[in-house]
């Protein structure tokens, strides 16, 4: 039971979301990229490619993609300290679902995830690093396991929601309106939740331009 609200800015996205399934094990991503349009969409490829690599290579441990990952972002792009070297990079979220045990795991970069529960949000909070750009090479990330219950509704998202200006001030919906909205229609299904984000963005944003990509994915377990 899941849904995947995926609204790019442009034609292409700087935001983009991964799965791979291996055995017993679904690996899913959700990834902000610098910028967005072409030059987002090309760092989206690289990070794609990047993570499908490390799965072939049979590497599980959700820390050490990421590790690897900023490694390979910065030499692909060939980033070093120079002031005047590529900043680029992503901001990215990284579960794995065991389907029989219901456990997950989750490393991210800049990113949480949300699991609502009891009509409450429990938040894992994210290492305060980015992967790429001037993070150093030997950036480790912290990794959380996580024994999911019955019901339990997971969000991984990047910031283009929240960021989004509108409503009567012209303000930004901001994470905490985010929270209580995802609170307030978790009993829908996965696939009405889309519908009711998607109504939800539209009519905040009304006639303002949409200012980044938007990318949120839900499951329930």
């Amino acid at each position: 039971d899941y849904f995947i609200l995926y609204k790019p800015k442009d034609i292409v996205s700087g935001d983009f979301y991964w799965l791979s399934e291996k055995g017993d094990k679904l690996l899913i991503a959700v990834a902000d990229c610098t910028g967005h349009g072409v030059p987002g969409a090309f760092m989206s490829m690289l990070g794609i490619d990047k993570l499908n690599s490390f799965i072939d290579k049979k590497v599980e441990f959700l820390p050490q993609i990421l590790s690897l990952l900023n490694i390979s972002i910065k030499r692909a792009l060939k980033q070093t300290k120079s002031v005047a070297s590529s900043k680029d990079g992503m901001d990215i979220a990284l579960c794995s679902l065991n389907n029989k045990t219901k456990v997950l795991n989750y490393a991210g970069a800049n990113r949480p995830i949300w699991i609502l529960r009891n009509r409450e949000i429990i938040e894992y909070k994210p290492t305060k690093a980015s992967i790429g750009g001037h993070v150093e090479d030997h950036q480790e990330y912290i990794g959380h396991t996580i024994q999911l219950q019955e019901d339990d509704c997971i969000y991984m998202f990047t910031d283009g929601f929240a960021d989004q200006f509108g409503g009567s001030n012209k303000k930004k919906y901001m994470s905490k309106q985010l929270k209580q909205t995802f609170i307030d229609i978790h009993e829908l299904s996965m696939p009405e939740q889309e519908i009711k984000l998607n109504q939800i963005f539209n009519e905040w944003k009304g006639e303002l331009g949409q200012v980044d990509d938007v990318l949120v994915l839900g499951f329930r377990v």
